[in-house]
């Protein structure tokens, strides 16, 4: 099963190494791993998705909340948050193909966001499966370049993050 997790920390130095160690040692890959500021001076929210057994990542859960500058762990569930990751691609344009390209990039709100003579840049935002049905719409383009993020997510009501 998948896991999306959340973590307030303090935004000091090795916090990140320490984290990802736990993890490491416990034998789970990390799929994807955002890390930002948040709107506290100070503090920084991790969103770590990995896949495992409920039981062992409660475990490393617990782990995490013991960590010196952690200061809340807590997973999100799909149905209680609302999710997003972001993609940039750099495709080679095809004059002949150009209006079915601009077709597909307004049917999956992609947005071009820099153009230099016959190579565009694209941007992807939405939840997991938008940005891969976009992505494999435009594997049928010459892609030059391409890079996506790790998902970022939030609870759909206050959530734990608010409660202190």
């Amino acid at each position: 099963m998948k896991h999306t997790i959340s973590i307030l920390c303090e935004d000091t130095p090795g916090v990140l190494n320490r984290i990802s160690s736990l993890f490491s040692r416990r034998g789970f890959n990390i799929e994807s791993l955002s890390v930002g500021h948040t709107d506290i001076p100070g503090k920084s929210r991790f969103t770590i998705v990995v896949q495992g057994d409920d039981r062992v990542l409660e475990q490393v859960r617990k782990q995490l909340q013991k960590l010196v500058h952690v200061i809340k762990v807590w997973d999100i569930k799909p149905e209680d948050g609302v999710e997003r990751e972001h993609a940039l691609v750099k495709i080679e344009i095809d004059e002949a193909k150009r209006a079915e390209l601009l077709q597909i990039i307004t049917a999956v709100q992609a947005r071009i966001i820099d153009s230099a003579k016959s190579i565009w840049t694209l941007e992807i935002t939405g939840d997991t499966t938008a940005v891969d049905n976009a992505l494999n719409l435009f594997k049928n383009y010459k892609i030059l370049e391409s890079i996506r993020t790790g998902k970022i997510a939030l609870e759909r009501d206050a959530g734990k993050f608010a409660a202190g």
